[in-house]
């Protein structure tokens, strides 16, 4: 079955601030789900690139490399700003990063440090500044924190759903 293309998924926000622990575990739970993924599978395999697509690899450093625009979201909501920073959907960073040059242990390791820095963050919003929205400026909907942690959520399962077809495909 095809899988529907990110940037053609729709999303219904407006999660309560009390849904916010569960999207953060949620999200914390990527660096296990891939641990579990890639274990035991050689290093050549998770650097094959089918056609034009990214390699499981070059998946994981996609996460890391987000973890930029994550970050300065949360700065955003922060101090109140109500719109927020685009994405670059070319995704020119993880083109030139080469990230089937790094060992998977490395690029985990990485993503783990990265992504518990995001998550401190989230934790350490102030109570008021949890109901306060800003404008996604691709999807052009208003969104709090919390769905910032959902849409982080879907993404992350996103890619993880396309690494795990990788790994079937390739599997010896």
């Amino acid at each position: 079955m095809e899988q529907l293309k990110w940037t053609e998924r729709k999303f219904d926000f407006g999660f309560k601030k009390e849904y916010l622990p569960f999207m953060l575990e949620r999200i914390k739970a990527t660096t296990s789900r891939i641990e579990e993924m890639v274990r035991n599978v050689p290093e050549v395999k998770l650097e094959e690139k089918p056609g034009e697509e990214w390699s499981v690899k070059e998946h994981i450093g996609h996460f890391i490399d987000l973890e930029e625009l994550h970050q300065a979201r949360v700065e955003q909501f922060k101090e109140g700003l109500t719109e927020l920073r685009p994405a670059d959907m070319a995704n020119k960073k993880t083109y030139e990063a080469d990230h089937n040059k790094r060992k998977v242990a490395e690029l985990i390791a990485e993503l783990k440090k990265v992504r518990a820095h995001f998550i401190s963050s989230i934790e350490q919003i102030v109570e008021e500044k949890l109901d306060h929205k800003a404008l996604h400026p691709r999807l052009q909907k208003q969104i709090s924190i919390t769905d910032l942690a959902y849409f982080v959520g879907e993404h992350d399962n996103h890619h993880l759903t396309i690494m795990s077809g990788l790994l079937r495909r390739t599997a010896v």
